[in-house]
């Protein structure tokens, strides 16, 4: 491979690795309330001073999935950890996610296979 393709590779692994460090630093900052709301990948890849299209493009060639994909990850990461760490109500730590209640309790069930509940009882 000549020296464009390689600076193209590691630029690519670059721009997923900050994504995904900015996820981390992002989400962190909701769950503690200093941020009110998640923010959008366009928004996201604004603040990575990259387009929407080259974010997603990249991170889906690094990766095989989209940036959607990872961020309900790590999202469904962070209410397990609520659900099993601390005595929240599934219902609290959906605010806290900025999510309605009733849609996440869907949206835990669809990644996770089970209700927020019945992940607490079995992992508490």
């Amino acid at each position: 491979m000549d020296k464009a393709g390689q600076l193209i590779l590691k630029r690519s692994k670059e721009i997923t690795e900050n994504y995904f460090q900015f996820l981390d630093k992002h989400i962190a900052e909701v769950v503690s309330g200093e941020v009110s709301n998640f923010m959008k990948i366009n928004q996201i890849a604004s603040e990575l001073f990259i387009s929407h299209k080259h974010l997603t493009d990249t991170v889906q060639k690094e990766t095989g999935n989209h940036p959607c994909h990872f961020y309900d990850l790590k999202i469904i990461d962070e209410a397990k950890k609520m659900l099993s760490e601390t005595d929240k109500s599934a219902s609290e730590i959906a605010k806290i996610l900025t999510y309605d209640p009733s849609n996440f309790s869907k949206f835990f069930k669809k990644f996770v296979g089970q209700t927020p509940e019945k992940f607490r009882k079995a992992h508490k």
